[in-house]
């Protein structure tokens, strides 16, 4: 049995839709873990569920609803928690969304899971980015408390920055708007990669032999696609017919423009600034082509993302 959280989410609904239209696994097999009351479940899982996927509640702030979940399971994927508040102010190690996770872990562990698979983020070893430090401390804590031949396994999937996020990249940019500029603290080629393609990657490993993965790093990143925000502001001015300059400021001032001019929540601004940061040292900038290889099993390329732009700007 497999078990898998944030199915509800971006990156995990993906994953669980993956598994099932590629036929990669029967809906009989995946116990699908989530805090979403039995009431208010989406007809997704209501229909999985009719076909026999097993839905349990699980919540990170309860440690045993996790360890129930999970409970005969032989795999875990582990989705990131979305709480990155958790993360602000420089939370130290222990308080950011590594707490969530380090649970989670442990209680994957009391279950007797044999591998858990974590959705880490596409930045580097050691990043500026503060969106990547509660991977790295999660990271950490799998490679010192689960390195060796006894107990749970584990792989670190570094799931590539999504295609469909380019407008949290580039300043925060309202593709319903008509805006002309935007204000960004930094820039640097990313390996942009569809939310689809993530999905289907991340499943197909998923359903190989767990020893081919154990105790890897594994890079999800298209290689199709690597573009700086320049290049996609460029991608987006041609979509709507109308130059979008890229204004670069030191972070200061980009904390300024969104948290006082444009209304935004200053330690939300605070927290995501530092990202360009890792992007101008090119931590985003990855050549790996172990994503393009499992899509070409299924005959499938990676989606570029101008693609994904023109449509974005197209359904406005």
């Amino acid at each position: 049995m497999l078990a898998l959280t944030g199915c509800t989410g971006k990156l995990g609904s993906s994953v669980l839709d993956a598994l099932v239209s590629h036929q990669l696994l029967p809906p009989s097999s995946l116990v699908i873990c989530t805090s979403t009351s039995a009431t208010s479940l989406p007809a997704r899982l209501i229909s999985l569920a009719s076909q026999g996927a097993t839905i349990r509640y699980s919540d990170y702030d309860s440690p045993t609803s996790m360890v129930s979940a999970f409970s005969g399971c032989s795999a875990l994927l582990l989705v990131s928690t979305p709480r990155i508040a958790l993360d602000y102010h420089d939370a130290p190690p222990g308080e950011g969304r590594e707490k969530h996770h380090v649970a989670a872990l442990e209680a994957a562990r009391e279950a007797g899971v044999e591998h858990v698979y974590y959705t880490s983020l596409g930045f580097g070893d050691v990043s500026r980015a503060s969106v990547m430090r509660a991977h790295l401390r999660t990271e950490e804590w799998m490679g010192r408390e689960l390195r060796g031949g006894e107990g749970m396994r584990f792989t670190v999937l570094r799931e590539g920055l999504y295609n469909e996020s380019w407008p949290l990249y580039l300043g925060y940019y309202d593709v319903k708007g008509e805006k002309d500029e935007v204000v960004v603290a930094g820039d640097g080629r990313v390996s942009w990669t569809a939310i689809a393609d993530l999905g289907l990657a991340t499943a197909l490993v998923l359903v190989q032999p767990g020893e081919k993965w154990a105790g890897k790093t594994v890079r999800l990143s298209s290689g199709v696609e690597r573009k700086t925000l320049r290049e996609v502001a460029e991608l987006v001015g041609e979509a709507r017919g109308k130059e979008v300059k890229v204004n670069v400021v030191k972070g200061e001032e980009y904390v300024r423009v969104h948290a006082e001019e444009r209304g935004m929540d200053r330690a939300t601004v605070e927290w995501w600034s530092s990202t360009y940061e890792a992007l101008e040292d090119g931590e985003c900038d990855i050549v790996d082509g172990t994503l393009d290889e499992l899509l070409a099993t299924k005959g499938i390329r990676a989606k570029p993302v101008e693609e994904t732009i023109r449509e974005m700007v197209k359904r406005v």
